[in-house]
């Protein structure tokens, strides 16, 4: 097993994303502590973990609470003396409020909306990280992954969404500048649309506007909860991992790189080839019949097409 012996933290691990990334960790070896808020859901996680031989840790911890952040790392130090190799910063408590408030403006919206979306999925992650790091600079290595999305890119679902996200990409590439010489490497990951317990209960009345009306064909591509953390595996035991530390990473990126799929055995949708967004353009799609898929945007022309400036 690749992670024998690694000491990991995902925060946010009950459900979603986190737990699919729990999952890889400890099928891979590592002893693996996961967070929440709720305990009926947080040893669900646990549970599932154990049933498939991994070693996981479930804690309480609120991230939107410093004393619980703190206590969890108190806890690490002592069971594993000091030890720490990876930190998952994942925890996100706003996607709710995000579909409640569909179609609503910034100005239309409650102001508390921002610290919903940005204290546990942003503040938190720095305080995760703080904590993290210190242990880790210690021991002179370690790997921190941020999960973030393309809506820190271009305009995705609202305002506190949007900024949150792209402070999480600034995050993790700033921190990266100051821990590079201590050995860690920190990155942002950004997956694609993801089978979630919420997105799979959703119906097409329930989604955002703009994107009801390729919802089905969404949820047909969308990744599995536990791409992400097989990403993450392989990602942990590149040799070539500070070469790139403070970058985007991309799950299909990422897939191609390691030679990866899904773990219900799909190809990973590559949404940076230019087969793929043609045939997402109405009026050009039947040119990615004819488009090999080996040939992809540029990733400064994203970045170009998404800038302000």
């Amino acid at each position: 097993m690749s992670l024998s012996g690694w000491v990991c933290v995902v925060t946010g691990a009950s459900r979603g994303i986190g737990r699919g990334i729990a999952l890889q960790l400890s099928e891979a070896g590592a002893t693996v502590y996961i967070t929440g808020r709720q305990e009926k859901t947080l040893k669900e996680a646990a549970e599932q973990v154990k049933e498939r031989g991994g070693d996981c840790v479930p804690v309480i911890c609120d991230s939107t609470k410093d004393e619980d952040i703190e206590e969890l790392f108190e806890l690490i130090k002592r069971e594993q003396n000091g030890r720490l190799d990876m930190l998952v910063n994942n925890a996100y408590a706003g996607i709710q409020d995000i579909f409640e408030n569909t179609g609503k403006k910034f100005w239309e919206t409650d102001p508390s909306i921002w610290d919903t979306v940005n204290n546990a999925g942003l503040r938190g992650h720095y305080i995760f990280s703080v904590y993290a790091s210190r242990l880790m600079v210690a021991q002179g290595r370690g790997l921190i992954v941020t999960i973030s999305s393309f809506g820190g890119l271009q305009y995705l679902f609202n305002v506190s969404y949007g900024v949150g996200k792209a402070a999480c990409d600034r995050l993790a590439a700033d921190m990266a500048v100051e821990l590079k010489s201590r050995g860690v490497a920190s990155v942002s990951l950004w997956p694609a649309a993801v089978r979630t317990e919420l997105l799979c209960g959703l119906t097409v009345n329930d989604v955002l506007p703009g994107i009801h009306t390729n919802f089905k064909d969404m949820m047909a591509t969308a990744e599995t909860t536990e791409l992400s953390g097989r990403c993450i595996v392989n990602l942990a035991k590149d040799k070539n991992l500070m070469s790139m530390t403070g970058k985007v990473l991309m799950t299909c990126d990422l897939a191609r790189r390691y030679g990866i799929q899904d773990v219900d055995g799909r190809s990973v949708v590559d949404y940076t080839s230019l087969k793929f967004l043609l045939s997402q353009v109405p009026y050009l799609s039947w040119l990615s019949a004819v488009v090999p898929s080996f040939i992809r945007m540029p990733r400064i022309m994203l970045t170009m097409a998404s800038s302000r400036f």
